[in-house]
């Protein structure tokens, strides 16, 4: 009997584990959180002027709305993954290009 309920609960442990694994995207979550590291490095120092702040982190915000619906069916699939990465792409060029710019904050 113990045998059986320690069967089971290895089962049910690797299922929720594999769950876990199709949901989880760590690669989108460490970007997240770079490029937020990006756009408050810019405007503590004066590289990103209010407007470009403000676009980023609407960017930013656009991307997490897409990463929650991609997950929202328990599974990313490789195009909601290859979406998530040309939003992000996008994302981290608009802001270099903002950052190295001419303008700064006055």
């Amino acid at each position: 009997m113990k045998t059986i309920l320690a069967i089971i609960a290895c089962i049910a442990f690797v299922g929720i584990s594999a769950v876990h694994a199709q949901t989880s995207t760590p690669v989108v979550d460490q970007r997240q959180a770079n490029q937020r590291a990006r756009i408050r490095d810019g405007a503590a120092t004066g590289e990103l002027t209010a407007g470009e702040t403000a676009k980023a982190r609407s960017d930013q915000r656009k991307i997490r709305r897409t990463e929650r619906r991609a997950k929202a069916d328990g599974e990313v699939t490789p195009s909601e993954s290859a979406r998530l990465q040309r939003k992000q792409n996008k994302a981290s060029r608009s802001l270099r290009r903002n950052k190295n710019d001419a303008q700064t904050r006055p």
